[in-house]
């Protein structure tokens, strides 16, 4: 049985090479590459794919989004996680969200389709070094207001900035920014936003 493929990555060339690597498997054949976030659901419904392959960071929505949307529309369809950012906040989200697998995109062309296979026969296929890292740091010690605090001063907004567009006070803002220093154990909000960012808690 040919199991039907559908590639999301914003980056063409990436998304054209798994494309190439993919369809030399006879068991496997891309019905469809969308290059954002927002055309997944779309596609998936066009299409009706087996397995979507899903990249995290697009434009539109990210990857971990759109799973949870994808699943929604068409519960069917298994969903791989294929990314450069190996984070293990990411890889906690995907998972909450419903994605069956996160893989890296430096996995080699014979265990990706492998994981592909994998997650079509509805096994859990995860990066092993990116599972044990995720053991190791826990989740986002962040609560959802503090992420979306942190998040809004990423681009280094005023906290009347922020105080303004999150509907919240500037005392608030600043109680919540304090506390995310605080929980990642940075110098100040930059670096929080930082650290954060690379556990993948943003």
């Amino acid at each position: 049985m040919t199991i039907r493929l559908l590639l999301a990555d914003d980056q063409a060339l990436v998304r054209g090479a798994l494309a190439a690597l993919l369809d030399l498997e006879s068991d496997l054949e891309v019905v469809a590459e969308v290059g954002s976030g927002d055309a997944v659901v779309p596609a998936a419904l066009e299409h009706r794919p087996d397995v979507a392959l899903l990249d995290v960071e697009m434009p539109g929505m990210d990857g971990i989004t759109a799973t949870a949307a994808l699943l929604d529309a068409v519960p069917s369809c298994r969903v791989l996680i294929v990314t450069t950012f190996g984070r293990p906040g990411f890889l906690r989200r995907a998972l909450k969200a419903g994605a069956s697998g996160f893989v890296v995109k430096d996995t080699p062309a014979a265990q990706l389709a492998d994981a592909v296979r994998r997650v079509h026969a509805g096994l859990r296929v995860v990066d092993p070094a990116l599972a044990t890292h995720s053991l190791v740091s826990g989740e986002s010690p962040l609560s959802p207001r503090e992420t979306e605090v942190l998040l809004a001063a990423r681009d280094g907004a005023s906290v009347a900035d922020i105080a303004r567009r999150l509907f919240l006070s500037p005392g608030t803002v600043r109680n919540h920014l304090s506390a995310a220093i605080g929980k990642t154990g940075a110098a100040n909000r930059a670096e929080a936003a930082i650290v954060a960012e690379r556990n993948g808690w943003l």
